[in-house]
């Protein structure tokens, strides 16, 4: 039962996979924290594509895992950068997943919200930017979905300052049907989001959002944070409106951060609960009885694979994500839309088993196994 794998200096080590996966049972939405996994797409393997072309999706596959969420109480954060929007997936593709995956959720009482952008358009005018958001917001609002307004890498590279953002998402806020989540996602997922809310200063960036969440707090659910810095995450959440709720979107320190303290703590929107779903939903569930040690105590050793799935570079982390669905069961391939299953490194991959196999996170323990010797044997690594 030993499989062998590749360290970063090139040797072999012996690993010992284990035989039993972590005991977790699906179960009822929490009652403590809304919680919501940002979730992957599943490429066609037998389309005859490449990099440049639209995505090919496998529909079949790729809802059979938001019905996996569902079945263990997660919302599903649809269309998100998770499911390579922007890297592999354009806006026609997830205009698609919104409306299939909106319908899904409405046939199994699932929870959904979906990742509005502008990524029809690689740049324009503000007035242009608008009304790409504008369509998009329309489309999730008629599938009944939630909106989740993304940050723009048009609005970044036209926005002279911060009043340009305070315009365009004041628009947008003023005409949203029910209220939405704005996301602040940092450069570290995306290098063109630099300077996001008019500043490269955090601190004035963050006044700016704050501004912009004042101003209609009746139009906003709550916001995403994907910084990964829980000091500045805590620090905003201080100052949110009463009712606004802050959803982590820290994939490094999600356990404190969803823990909380004595004046808060944060919701979930995290692209790291794709793989640990039913284990961190297992975790939630001990959190709502009140036991914050056992909540830390099952979530605290799985931080060691997030930081590992979105070490630098971060964008690259949906690589890790598809890689352990594949060797979970939940697809027959390890392909993903854009070709991006080599963005990361076979030490990489190996590292990233062993840690999931250490968790029980494969359900089929020896699927996972014979996965990762066919992996390792295509890159040439005989056991």
């Amino acid at each position: 039962m030993t499989i062998h794998l590749p360290s970063p200096d090139g040797s072999l080590r012996a690993y010992e996979p284990r035989t039993e996966p972590l005991a977790v049972t699906p179960g009822t939405p929490f009652t403590s924290r809304t919680v919501f996994s940002a979730a992957h797409v599943v490429a066609d393997p037998f389309a005859d594509t490449n990099p440049d072309a639209p995505a090919a999706v496998d529909w079949d596959a790729t809802l059979a895992f938001r019905r996996h969420l569902w079945s263990h109480g997660l919302g599903v954060a649809e269309a998100m950068d998770t499911a390579q929007r922007g890297m592999g997936l354009d806006w026609a593709g997830a205009a698609e997943l919104i409306r299939r995956s909106a319908a899904e959720a409405r046939a199994v009482d699932g929870r959904i919200a979906c990742g509005v952008g502008t990524d029809q358009i690689t740049g324009g005018t503000l007035a242009e930017i608008r009304a790409a958001y504008e369509e998009q917001l329309a489309l999730v609002e008629e599938s009944g979905a939630q909106a989740i307004l993304m940050a723009s890498r048009a609005l970044a590279a036209a926005a002279t300052g911060p009043e340009d953002y305070l315009d365009v998402y004041g628009h947008l806020l003023r005409q949203a049907a029910e209220p939405v989540v704005l996301h602040w996602l940092g450069p570290m997922f995306d290098p063109a989001l630099e300077g996001y809310w008019g500043s490269s200063d955090l601190d004035a960036a963050t006044d700016t959002f704050l501004e912009v969440i004042a101003a209609h707090p009746d139009k906003v659910d709550g916001i995403k944070v994907s910084l990964l810095d829980a000091q500045r995450e805590v620090d905003l959440r201080r100052r949110l409106p009463q009712g606004v709720r802050c959803y982590t979107g820290d994939d490094f320190n999600y356990p404190e951060l969803i823990a909380g303290d004595e004046q808060g703590f944060s919701h979930a929107l995290l692209g790291i609960f794709d793989p640990l779903g039913p284990l961190a939903a297992e975790a939630v569930r001990i959190l709502d009885t009140g036991d914050t040690a056992g909540f830390r105590g099952l979530l605290d050793p799985t931080v060691e694979l997030s930081r590992h799935l979105f070490q630098t570079p971060t964008r690259f982390y949906k690589t890790g994500v598809v890689f352990l669905a594949w060797l979970a069961g939940h697809q027959s391939h390890f392909t993903m839309v854009g070709g991006f299953q080599s963005a990361r490194s076979l030490p990489h991959f190996a590292r990233a088993y062993e840690l999931a196999d250490g968790l029980g996170l494969f359900p089929d323990p020896k699927l996972a196994e014979d996965r990762m010797k066919t992996l390792l044997a295509l890159y040439g690594v005989n056991q």
